[in-house]
């Protein structure tokens, strides 16, 4: 069947039939489509297609008041409560940095954009040119409905009729073969890291990936642990109040917070952060890895834990509350103890 918008909104009606509580991003794996191929059948019932000027738009959005912010990868859902204030861009790299919305735009990604209204739930959500979520805004009960509704007749699409234009996921990136790595100058040069923010850098250099530079990180670098090992670290992070710091990513939005975990919940294969301000959902069964990694700063050395899937790609990252110029915290280093001495 030719997916058109209207065949798309019969195959997705057909399917809310048979399991009305399927979410959006699932429906799509099962019907073969993208997410925002779903949400674009609904355009001209319930929601609006938005013009490209998101830039412009999430300026605005501090207008809104008290929002959602929701970033999410294929098994991490990281949901953060506050107002979008100071949002900035160079060229094509957003920042929005405040005490709780705190994130890293990625505009080349930002390819589709919609008002979307589900079930009285209002927000804007926003789409890589593959179809799949970069990020999302939810309204709350103590947000502006009135500043939103003007937000969407500005940034409405002239023509919202339209069929998307959505392109196939890029490859992933090939790893090369460990005996092509110059194993020993990659290694000095981690040793060697000022700045955590170079790592990206470092990979780039020596042509690696992220689990491959892990594997051959310098000896006492990058420790591969459990599961379970993890969890306890967040189990004592919550029962200590150590402020610790949480990063997930789409491949247009690194979204972080910073600040107490308190309320951990296991539900089936999630493992659950519950927190007012705060959720975030880690699916366990997407995990094919999780390291303990120790990143030289100027400021000392910095330690992560890191959590991927089986294709490489980055799930979470955890790491102890801490700003440039101050060194980690004692309490966060005190909960990977336990870990190092396992």
């Amino acid at each position: 069947m030719e997916n058109t918008i209207t065949s798309i909104k019969h195959q997705w009606n057909n399917l809310k039939i048979e399991n009305p509580k399927l979410r959006i991003r699932d429906a799509a794996k099962e019907l073969g489509l993208s997410e925002a191929e779903l949400v674009n059948a609904g355009v001209g019932e319930h929601n609006t297609l938005l013009n490209i000027d998101f830039k412009e738009l999430l300026k605005e959005t501090n207008t809104l008041g008290y929002v959602m912010a929701l970033t999410r990868n294929d098994f991490c859902v990281h949901e953060r409560k506050g107002v979008y204030t100071k949002v900035g861009f160079n060229a094509h790299v957003g920042l929005v940095v405040t005490p709780d919305i705190d994130l890293r735009l990625f505009m080349t990604h930002w390819n589709f954009g919609f008002a979307v209204n589900e079930n009285d739930r209002l927000s804007f959500q926003f789409f890589d040119a593959d179809g799949s979520a970069v990020h999302k805004i939810y309204l709350t009960d103590k947000s502006d409905a009135k500043a939103y509704e003007r937000m969407v007749a500005k940034y409405r699409a002239d023509d919202q009729d339209q069929q998307l234009n959505i392109q196939p996921t890029p490859a992933k990136e090939v790893e090369k073969p460990d005996h092509e790595v110059a194993v020993n100058a990659f290694q000095e040069a981690w040793i060697a890291l000022q700045d955590t923010h170079d790592f990206h850098g470092l990979l780039k250099d020596y042509g690696l990936t992220r689990t491959q530079a892990l594997r051959l990180a310098p000896d006492g670098y990058a420790l591969q642990i459990s599961l379970s090992s993890l969890k306890q670290v967040l189990t004592n992070a919550s029962e200590t109040s150590t402020p610790i710091m949480v990063f997930t990513g789409s491949a247009g939005c690194i979204q972080i917070h910073t600040g107490e975990i308190k309320k951990l919940v296991q539900t089936g294969p999630w493992f659950n952060v519950l927190d007012p301000e705060f959720n975030m959902h880690l699916r366990e069964d997407g995990i094919d890895s999780i390291w303990l990694v120790k990143k030289p700063t100027a400021d000392g050395l910095v330690h992560s834990i890191e959590v991927y899937d089986k294709e490489g790609n980055t799930i979470v990252q955890f790491f102890g509350k801490r700003k440039p110029g101050i060194p980690e915290s004692e309490a966060w280093r005190a909960l990977l103890n336990d870990v190092n001495n396992n």
